[in-house]
């Protein structure tokens, strides 16, 4: 499909809401806790959607990092289906087969012995940093524990992971935060050990270090293989948990099932959301049998866990394993970087740098130049176009995992075509 195709082509099914759809009554009754674009959408197939005027775009963005198989994949669907048909919530109070199935899926395909279910990926961290707690002080007998995170990471939006979240700019205004936490930069081992050094002293000590992989909102920044395996190395010797952020990286957005795959170690827990439900929420907190030291009544979710919930997220797990996605993954995410670094060479007062794992990728702008990733996402959208910034210089890449070759090309081709117009290059894609 072209770009001139692209912008003029109509849904195929469903009846436009563009009359009934009114941003300013909306915005009267819903918080003004995100910056919307000026865009209402209605409709999605594949890796396209619609919005209320009948316009298509190709998705790039897939609910930021989320929608795994796309919009309406027929996977989805019929378990959606089928499960709202049969039961769709009980309490966690009795035994519930899709959770247990769903589970056993995750630890047959994971370094994790047993799982927590919640319903996001900021749930999720909270599970882990309340495990690594009280592991602190039970078993590594620490009477105040601190948690390490990297400066630039994401870990949620609840008062604790916002905490955890080493960017000043979402903690303004919501102190006093939560003690416990010690922010180093990502990447630096030697930052690390003086950090571990200077805090264990007295009744306070390092119980664990939560990081991401791959840093998706600090602007898709892939962990370094020998620093993460010196991280393993120490937290091994001094008994500090592992723990890994597989929010935004993990369910086969990096080629691989998880994000710690590729760094050549195992974390004693990890989280997964987003992608996990494809889009339904739900959020699991993984860790390895011996820091497993939850007993019943210390930690809980009304929803976490769901049949409703677990049903449809075994339902992608089964898909990405039957349809082989992961090899699209990697072949498309190797095209994707690709076509992103020609792109970068036409444009080198413009680009720094491209880089990520499989189909999470960031093209980074250059700090001395006007242009924002912002920029790059509004025009790209009038040209047809999802995109998502993962901070004021870099424009996110995450469509859905089973994007496909030719839409790839297009999303490349309306890129260049985007760029030539903001920079006034001429556009020779």
């Amino acid at each position: 499909m072209s770009i001139e195709t692209l912008e003029t082509a109509q849904p195929t099914s469903g009846k436009s809401t563009s009359e009934q759809f009114d941003n300013k009554s909306f915005d009267k009754a819903v918080m003004s806790t995100y910056g919307r674009y000026q865009l209402a959408l209605e409709r999605g197939q594949g890796c396209r959607v619609w919005d209320t005027q009948g316009k298509e775009y190709l998705d790039f963005v897939a609910g930021i990092a989320t929608c795994t198989l796309g919009h309406s994949h027929p996977a989805m669907v019929e378990a959606v289906t089928r499960q709202i048909q049969k039961l769709h919530h009980v309490s966690n109070l009795y035994y519930i087969p899709e959770q247990g199935e769903l589970a056993k899926w995750l630890v047959k395909h994971s370094c994790a012995d047993r799982v927590f279910f919640c319903n996001s990926g900021a749930e999720a961290n909270e599970a882990a940093i309340k495990l690594a707690r009280k592991y602190a002080h039970t078993v590594l007998k620490i009477d105040h524990p601190i948690i390490l995170t990297a400066q630039s990471s994401f870990h949620g939006r609840t008062l604790a992971t916002v905490t955890a979240t080493a960017q000043p700019k979402y903690q303004k205004y919501f102190d006093p935060l939560v003690p416990g936490f010690q922010y180093v930069p990502y990447n630096d081992i030697s930052a690390v050990e003086a950090a571990i050094g200077e805090l264990d002293e007295g009744d306070y000590g390092v119980g664990a270090i939560l990081i991401e992989p791959l840093q998706g909102e600090g602007g898709v920044r892939p962990g370094d293989v020998s620093y993460f395996r010196k991280l393993r190395q120490i937290c091994s010797e001094t008994g500090v948990l592992l723990i890994f952020d597989e929010v935004q990286v993990g369910m086969g957005r990096s080629g691989k099932l998880w994000g710690y795959e590729h760094l050549g170690v195992e974390p004693d827990i990890f989280t997964s959301a987003k992608g996990l439900g494809g889009g339904i929420p739900i959020g699991a907190m993984l860790a390895k049998r011996f820091c497993d030291v939850f007993q019943p009544g210390e930690h809980a979710s009304t929803f976490g866990g769901n049949p409703f919930a677990t049903g449809v997220a075994l339902a992608v797990c089964e898909t990405i394993e039957k349809e082989n996605i992961l090899a699209n993954v990697e072949a498309r995410g190797e095209q994707l970087r690709a076509g992103l670094k020609l792109i970068a060479a036409k444009y080198p007062q413009y680009i720094r740098d491209i880089r990520g794992w499989g189909l999470i990728n960031g093209m980074e702008l250059h700090e001395n130049i006007e242009l924002t990733a912002s920029d790059i996402v509004n025009a790209a959208i009038k040209a047809g176009l999802l995109l998502v910034p993962a901070g004021v210089k870099v424009v996110r890449f995450v469509p859905p995992l089973i994007v496909t070759e030719a839409e790839i090309n297009l999303a490349l081709e309306i890129l260049d075509s985007v760029l030539a117009t903001l920079t006034q290059v001429p556009n020779t894609h």
